[in-house]
């Protein structure tokens, strides 16, 4: 057994600032992410807030209009949108270690499980302001794996499409961000 003996106050406050310093550094990443989530719902809302009532009618046409027009705007402006506008590589990566837990844990086989049966395959890349994939079930996420991320406005949610994680636009049906490979 070593003894640190007169040093062991520095050694634990120096053990403890390392520690703290990693905690604070994972909440900076995390509050980086919320705020830019912040930033695209005020977006959304901007753009749901100019499209009048639709008024009473039985056309079909102007009906598919009137639903798709909020993606139409958040598309128009966010014209240069790209991967990574929210899903920065330092959000990713905390994203992936905190999946990374959630899948290691008591509930892993379960969420393992719940994954496989429900796993869309995906026959076309993801893209960043594009609609959600035609044809892809919107798979529902696990509650236990939805417990180690930051909980989301109700404008948006996440979805697993394969093994990546997407933030999905819901009413838009619009892709806001993805991250790759983030379920291991």
């Amino acid at each position: 057994m070593i003894r640190i003996g007169r040093f062991s106050p520095l050694l634990a406050g120096l053990l403890a600032a390392g520690m703290h310093e990693k905690v604070n550094r994972d909440a900076q990443v995390l509050a980086d992410f919320s705020k830019r989530v912040a930033d695209y719902v005020k977006l959304h809302q901007a753009a749901r807030s100019e499209i009048h009532a639709l008024k009473p009618t039985n056309s079909p046409e102007t009906i598919k209009h009137h639903e798709r027009e909020p993606a139409h705007r958040i598309r128009e402006a966010r014209r240069g949108a790209a991967p990574g506008n929210i899903f920065t590589p330092a959000i990713s990566a905390e994203f992936r270690r905190l999946l990374a837990i959630a899948t290691q844990g008591p509930e892993a086989e379960r969420i393992r499980e719940c994954l496989r049966h429900a796993e869309p395959l995906r026959t076309q890349p993801l893209e960043v302001n594009a609609g959600y994939p035609p044809g892809v079930p919107l798979q529902s996420t696990p509650p236990s794996l939805l417990a180690n991320l930051p909980e989301l406005p109700k404008e948006v949610e996440y979805r697993i499409v394969g093994r990546d994680l997407v933030v999905l636009d819901v009413e838009a049906s619009l892709i806001v961000d993805f991250t790759g490979n983030a379920i291991v």
